[in-house]
């Protein structure tokens, strides 16, 4: 294989070599050539520069003649323009020449017919802006001529080359002399005539950017996938500097060392050798490997056959053993020596069944087998035996000739015992599915097929699937069967996404009016013994559970209607709790009128004024039964864009009447200003009025003196959690309350006064926090004595109530219970 190799490889690398020495010898005389091409370019370009800068400097120190006798005073206007007419006629490079005053004022100008109306300078046009302004200024400062060119691109007309020469009048700038310059009539007549017919000669500004003359493309080879550079060397002109370069590209003179028709006859000779010898080594490569794959498959097939459990046995056409493998040995006991050459009947054949055996053995030679092979009882040396399963095949030579059979031997005798257990295991667990007391069917997904059915669904549904399918719609169950039995186009659809044999169980409750049951079905899906999908329903009877459930829901539907006669008990009770201040307050107007009208000091005027009082406090005791019977009900509160001010003054209003029963000052503060609120007023008023006559009642029963006794209403805005509300206090100096009273302060039916029914505090907590509020009371102290209390609450403004009540979980108001 080694010398294969070197006889192979050998040739092909010398051919390699010699093409590569070609290669070598063609690229040094194409480089030597391109470095002699490098030099005369770049001689050739720089003596072009040499010719540009002489012709630039001849002119400009025309310009600077112009310029000086300017300066002088020794050249008028009409002179001027003659001088410059005569400068542009006999130069082509010369577009235009102007005379341009300190004050950027042209005082004169001439140009050529070549120059377009863009270009061209007006008399008196002063120079305001752009680079020719700029330009300006530079030579005002330098006091010398400068050169500049425009931005390439900047204009849709050729751009022109400036010179500005400063004017000096009695040692004063006195302007400039403006000359352009064609740049394309530049590099046509002061390129010298050889070097533009050898080269492609380009005038360009210091970004690069093409100003006169045609460059060239790269080349495309159409050998070659890329593209390849011209020649080409680069120089600045001066005086104009690195704003104006002068490149030469060299136009292609030869073909190189690609076009060369020698170059490629040395290759395609090169290639076709070297391709023969590839293909000589790839041939004898297949044949060695050829040899070497049948050689392991050999060793892969022998060593096979001695591994393997299952015996095999060739025969030939006559019914003699040609071979036997080492399983074959080793399950019947016999050597190879003992078996080959054997004609029947043999030796592992058991006695008493040699015609079974001899009729099995005529059908296999005559080439009756089963696909499926038969089963036959083989007899070991020692004289046990063992049941066995034959397969047979024709054994077919290299020409296609049958020339024999092959059969396998395969030991079956555990698998046989292991059925036999699992059949009775199968019994043991039918008899158990039997006997239980819940039904349980199975049937294959998108098939009316019931695979399986205990004792009780075929009781209560017989034999076919209808039951099944039924309980599964009933229960709305994922379908099974009945997806294609009810013609949708795909039955699993609504199978879960996991895989549907590790899914849980789906239960349900569903009435059967046929048997007159309740059924408590769960289904799951589960692989059948043959791959099939299939769902299993299982239902269980319920019935004695549902009846035992609805005696148990009639019972507390019984215990619910005696808790709304309770809560009806204590709504009554809040109502004429809450009704008392009014009435009250209708009660004192009227003493109050009958007391002056027995003194007679009440005037039609103040009689007029007290019944209005008194019949807005009938209707507000009206209004204030229907807000708290609507309140009640758990509705929400009749809330508009209430006045805080109008609110407070009312709420003050019937208190003060209170207050001043029991001695007691009333002092407000409501700040200015203060923004509205989306609030139901009755509501928030009597809020207000239970707290102030909470707080005068806890000053009369700590008896204080008349300089203690006050009630303090204040009313600001503040900011809770980031959000802008009002905030409602009431500061009373009674004696405070409690830590055991604190606890339970809100609760229904809590009091600390013997005559009351603990609804207020309860009832004005419920109704601040339907408004999405918040109440709260603490003590106030001087050290460590109690000095009052205070009771707050705050209500949301309008702008923020709306977004409060989608933010804030909105508690439940406590009903009068």
């Amino acid at each position: 294989m080694r010398q294969d190799r070197f006889a192979t490889l050998a040739p092909l690398a010398a051919v390699l070599m010699f093409l590569a020495a070609i290669v070598a010898s063609f690229w040094y005389l194409r480089s030597e050539e391109i470095a002699r091409e490098k030099e005369a370019l770049k001689r050739d370009v720089e003596y072009a520069q040499q010719r540009v800068r002489l012709r630039l400097l001849e002119r400009q120190e025309q310009i600077m003649r112009i310029a000086r006798d300017l300066s002088n005073e020794d050249l008028e206007r009409a002179a001027f323009v003659g001088r410059a007419d005569a400068l542009i006629s006999q130069y082509p490079e010369l577009q235009s020449i102007t005379w341009v005053d300190a004050q950027r004022r042209i005082r004169a100008t001439q140009a050529a017919p070549t120059v377009t109306s863009n270009q061209l300078h007006v008399n008196g046009e002063v120079l305001r802006t752009g680079e020719t302004a700029d330009l300006f200024k530079l030579a005002r400062q330098l006091q010398q001529p400068v050169y500049a060119l425009p931005a390439a691109g900047t204009t849709d007309t050729a751009p022109l080359l400036q010179l500005q020469v400063p004017l000096s009048l009695q040692g004063r700038f006195g302007g400039v002399v403006l000359a352009e310059y064609s740049i394309d009539n530049l590099l046509r007549y002061a390129t010298p005539v050889e070097i533009l017919a050898r080269y492609a000669v380009t005038l360009l500004d210091g970004s690069g950017h093409v100003l006169a003359g045609t460059p060239l493309a790269p080349r495309h080879n159409a050998l070659l996938p890329w593209t390849t550079k011209a020649n080409a060397y680069a120089i600045p002109v001066s005086p104009v500097g690195d704003g104006l370069v002068l490149r030469a590209q060299a136009y292609r003179t030869s073909l190189g060392v690609v076009g060369s028709g020698l170059f490629w006859l040395v290759s395609t000779l090169s290639a076709m050798t070297s391709w023969l010898l590839i293909a000589t080594w790839r041939h004898t490569r297949r044949r060695m490997r050829a040899r070497e794959a049948l050689i392991v498959e050999t060793n892969f097939r022998r060593a096979m056959e001695n591994s393997i459990l299952t015996g095999m046995r060739a025969l030939d056409m006559q019914g003699r053993i040609t071979y036997v493998n080492a399983a074959f040995c080793q399950m019947t006991g016999w050597t190879e020596a003992e078996l080959v050459g054997q004609t029947p009947p043999y030796s592992y054949w058991p006695e008493g069944e040699y015609d079974r055996l001899q009729a099995n053995l005529r059908d296999e030679l005559s080439g009756k087998t089963m696909p499926g092979g038969f089963q036959v009882r083989v007899r070991r040396k020692s004289g046990a035996l063992f049941d066995a399963r034959l397969y047979v095949s024709p054994l077919v030579d290299a020409r296609g000739q049958q020339t024999g059979w092959m059969t396998s031997m395969t030991d079956i005798t555990e698998p046989n015992r292991v059925r036999e257990q699992l059949t009775a295991s199968h019994e043991r667990f039918t008899i158990v599915l039997e006997a239980l007391d819940a039904s349980v069917s199975v049937a294959p997904l998108g098939s009316q097929e019931l695979l399986y059915a205990n004792r009780l669904y075929r009781q209560w549904f017989g034999s076919q699937t209808v039951g099944h399918l039924e309980m599964v719609a009933q229960a709305g169950l994922p379908p099974s069967a009945r997806a294609s039995a009810m013609g949708e186009e795909d039955g699993l659809k609504d199978l879960p996404l996991d895989p549907v044999t590790r899914a849980r169980s789906e239960n349900a409750e569903i009435y059967r009016s046929d048997l007159g049951k309740w059924l408590e079905v769960r289904s799951r899906y589960l692989n059948w013994v043959d791959g099939r999908l299939a769902q299993m329903v299982i239902a269980t009877d319920i019935t004695p559970r549902r009846v035992a459930e609805e005696q148990a829901a009639r019972q507390a539907e019984r215990a619910q209607s005696v808790s709304r006669l309770i809560t009806m008990g204590e709504m009554a009770s809040s109502v004429a709790h809450e009704l008392n201040q009014p009435l009250t307050a209708i009660n004192n107007y009227c003493s109050g009128m009958v007391s002056r009208i027995q003194n007679g000091n009440l005037s039609e005027e103040a009689l007029l004024a007290a019944l209005q009082k008194t019949a807005h406090q009938a209707q507000r005791a009206g209004q204030i039964i229907q807000r708290i019977r609507a309140f009640v009900k758990k509705s929400a509160p009749n809330r508009t864009l209430a006045n805080v001010h109008d609110m407070v003054a009312e709420a003050l209003e019937l208190a003060e009447i209170e207050l001043r029963r029991h001695n007691v000052r009333l002092t407000h503060h409501i700040a200015a200003r203060l923004p509205p609120v989306m609030a139901d007023t009755i509501l928030i008023e009597q809020v207000l009025i239970n707290l102030m006559k909470n707080g005068a009642e806890s000053i009369a029963l700590a008896q204080r003196p008349a300089q203690l006794r006050s009630v303090e209403l204040r009313v600001v805005p503040r900011q809770v959690s980031g959000a802008e509300v009002i905030e409602f206090s009431v500061q009373d100096t009674g004696r405070g309350l409690a830590p055991e009273v604190l606890a339970h302060l809100f609760e229904a039916f809590f009091s600390t006064k013997s005559e009351g029914m603990g609804m207020g505090l309860n009832l004005c907590r419920s109704i601040v926090e339907s408004h999405q509020g918040r109440m709260q009371a603490e003590n106030l102290y001087n050290a460590t004595e109690v000095t009052g209390c205070r009771f707050s609450f705050w209500l949301p403004l309008a702008n923020t109530a709306d977004s409060t009540i989608n933010s804030v979980a909105t508690p439940n108001p406590r009903t009068i219970a």
